[in-house]
């Protein structure tokens, strides 16, 4: 017992020379994960700070003027044109100068006057149906913001007498970025993880080192934790750096326990390794295992939440996302980050993980022994 541990200790440090010796693995090591964070957290962003509209306002008065200034004035709405025509809508819409154009009846005012709902028409460039519905929210919340205060001045009493305010838990500002980086300590972890992994015997093949390897003492279960390990200790690695970026860069706030997500983010790793180890036993080469990482990674990521939510899903995709160790971690890094989550709540996450992990591995352990012989 004893030996073997030590065996599996020297296994562990050559492989992390063969890591960090190179002064370029070196940088695709560290680099890539706080580039991608960055990158992520500025552009992947479903928040909208700068809508271009244009308006085509039939009235004239004084309250529709007011409700133009009121969008102007939001620090969303940029106005490109004022229109003058209903035939103009087209063209700017079609070459895509505008988002939107708010069309304003002509007797806007008139109606409001006299207590009666007022016209107020919506046009929006249904090419990005995300954004657009967006947009026209932005622009509801804003109408009836106006409504209310104008009625108030004038003297006149709300056309309704709920008032609803909203408040959003565990994300108050609503954006993007508080949802997108805690994602990515997961998703960013197992494409480094998964790679690495799957080329670590790739590359003792293609180097033609793996024969040496065979005719040392070496158990074929001894190669496998060696080659396993220190490909978690770099996704925990990318993980912390990661989890910095989010705190120190993006100032999102940590409200969970730090024991917690790592336990969960060893379990997650555990499974990302299996499937890394099993297509490492298939690749003869290193461009086999890249090529067979890339076609599990995307599956992987349409299919974990990151971008679209699993319950809109058909429910036979719900069904394979259940075999999806990345929906789990990313399920985990949410609930931990944001929701200060303990571990009765993420037993589900945790148990799936530990399944995944103790069906991947033996496999993975068996198909390598079977390959050597």
């Amino acid at each position: 017992m004893k030996e073997s541990f030590f065996r599996i200790i020297a296994l562990i440090r050559k492989e992390l020379l063969a890591m960090f010796k190179d002064p370029k693995s070196r940088v695709v090591l560290v680099l890539p994960p706080i580039l991608q964070c960055l990158i992520f957290g500025y552009a992947a962003s479903y928040d909208l700070n700068n809508v271009p509209y244009a308006v085509l306002d039939h009235d004239h008065s004084a309250a529709s003027i007011a409700l133009v200034s009121k969008l102007d004035g939001s620090g969303t709405f940029t106005r490109v044109a004022t229109l003058q025509r209903t035939s103009d809508i087209a063209q700017f819409i079609n070459e895509a100068r505008v988002l939107l154009v708010v069309v304003i009846d002509q007797d806007f005012e008139k109606r409001m006057m006299a207590g009666m709902p007022a016209k107020l028409q919506i046009i929006a460039d249904g090419r990005n149906s995300n954004t657009a519905g967006t947009a026209q929210g932005y622009v509801n919340a804003i109408a009836a913001d106006f409504t209310t205060r104008w009625r108030a001045e004038n003297g006149q009493e709300a056309s309704s007498g709920v008032k609803v305010t909203t408040r959003a838990w565990y994300n108050p500002s609503l954006e993007t970025r508080w949802y997108m980086i805690p994602s990515l300590i997961g998703t960013i972890t197992m494409m480094m993880t998964l790679m690495l992994t799957a080329m670590s015997v790739a590359r003792e093949r293609e180097a033609g080192t793996f024969d040496q390897l065979l005719v040392t003492p070496f158990r074929p279960s001894e190669i496998m934790v060696g080659k396993a390990l220190p490909s978690m200790l770099v996704g925990l690695s990318q993980s912390t750096t990661i989890l910095l970026v989010a705190q120190l860069w993006f100032q999102i706030p940590f409200t969970g326990s730090y024991f917690i997500l790592y336990l969960g983010l060893v379990l997650f790793l555990s499974a990302a390794v299996g499937i890394g180890l099993f297509i490492s036993s298939l690749a003869a080469n290193m461009q086999q295992a890249m090529i067979y990482s890339f076609v599990l990674l995307m599956p992987f990521m349409l299919l974990s939440g990151l971008t679209a939510p699993i319950g809109n899903m058909p429910d036979i995709l719900q069904y394979f996302t259940m075999i999806n160790p990345l929906r789990y971690a990313i399920s985990i890094t949410h609930q931990v980050y944001l929701e200060d989550a303990g571990v009765r709540q993420l037993l589900p996450e945790m148990l799936a993980l530990v399944a995944i992990a103790a069906i991947t591995l033996p496999f993975s352990a068996w198909l390598f022994r079977n390959r050597l012989t």
